[in-house]
C-alpha cells in the first residue's frame, strides 16, 4: 500500500497570507462583476442592446435573460476547470480563470450599442456573458482549494474561508464606483458612457490579481502526488513506450 500524500501548508505565515490574497483576488472580481452586471441590467442594459421604443418591461426581462446565461454556464466551468486542475494544478488554471473574466467584463464595456450594430449586440453581451459565467465556475472552487491545500491541518477550514471576504469587499468595491459615476455624471452621459468606466476598471482587480497569482507556488499535496504519478508511470514503461517516448536518448 502506498501512504497518500501528506497534506503541506505554506512555509511562512507571509506566505500563506499571499496565498490567501491571491485566492480573494478572484472573488473579489466575481462579485464586482455580479453586483455590477445586476445594476447595469436593470439600469442600462434594457435601454442600450435592446430595441429603442419597444416593451420596457420586456427590454428588461430580456437583460436579466442575459444575466441567466452566466450561472447557467457556471458548473460547465467548474466541471472542465476541475478536471484539470487536478490534473496540472490550481495555480495556471486559476491564472486562465482569472484572466477570462477580466477580459469579458471589460468587453462588455466595449460592446456597441443596439444602434449601432443591431442585435449584435445583445448576442456579444450573451456570449460574453457566458464566458464570464464559465471562468467564474472555475475560479470559487479552484480558490477554496488552493488555499485549504497549503494550510496547517488544525486552522484548514479557517484559512480556507478567508476567499468569502471577497464577496462584501467585491460588492462595496462596485457600489462606491457607480456612487462615484452616478453622483458626477448626468444620466444622459452615465447611459452613454459612464457605465462602460465601471467595466473597465474591473481590469485594474484583474491586473493586481494575476500578478499576485503569479508569486504562489502549487500546494505541495499536489506536488507530492503528482511526483507519485510521474514515478507509477515510470515503472509501468515497456521496452517499445521507452523508445516512442525517449528516441534520441536510446
Amino acid at each position: 500500500m502506498k501512504s497518500e500524500p501528506a497534506a503541506g501548508h505554506a512555509e511562512t505565515p507571509s506566505g500563506l497570507k499571499r496565498i490567501v490574497a491571491a485566492s480573494m483576488a478572484g472573488t473579489v472580481v466575481e462579485w464586482y462583476e455580479f453586483f455590477l452586471y445586476g445594476t447595469a441590467a436593470t439600469l442600462v442594459f434594457s435601454k442600450v442592446f435592446f430595441p429603442a421604443g419597444g416593451n420596457q418591461p420586456a427590454a428588461t426581462l430580456a437583460a436579466f435573460v442575459t444575466y441567466a446565461v452566466g450561472f447557467a454556464a457556471r458548473p460547465i466551468g467548474g466541471i472542465v476547470f476541475g478536471h484539470f486542475g487536478g490534473r496540472h494544478g490550481r495555480k495556471k488554471l486559476l491564472q486562465v480563470s482569472l484572466l477570462l473574466v477580466g477580459v469579458a467584463t471589460f468587453a462588455m464595456g466595449c460592446i456597441p450599442s443596439f444602434g449601432s450594430v443591431g442585435y449584435l449586440a445583445p448576442a456579444m453581451l450573451v456570449t460574453l456573458r457566458f464566458i464570464q459565467g464559465f471562468a467564474i465556475g472555475g475560479e470559487w472552487g479552484g480558490a477554496v482549494l488552493l488555499v485549504a491545500e497549503h494550510s496547517p491541518d488544525e486552522k484548514r477550514g479557517f484559512w480556507a474561508s478567508w476567499p468569502q471576504a471577497g464577496v462584501p469587499a467585491g460588492n462595496m468595491i462596485a457600489t462606491l464606483v457607480l456612487l462615484a459615476l452616478t453622483s458626477t455624471l448626468s444620466e444622459d452621459a452615465f447611459l452613454s458612457w459612464g457605465w462602460r468606466v465601471s467595466f473597465w476598471l474591473s481590469a485594474i482587480i484583474v491586473l493586481v490579481g494575476y500578478y499576485i497569482r503569479t508569486t504562489v507556488t502549487e500546494a505541495p499535496i499536489f506536488l507530492a502526488a503528482q511526483k507519485e504519478v510521474e514515478a507509477t508511470q515510470a515503472e509501468s514503461y515497456g521496452v517499445f513506450e521507452v523508445v516512442r517516448r525517449y528516441p534520441r536518448g536510446v
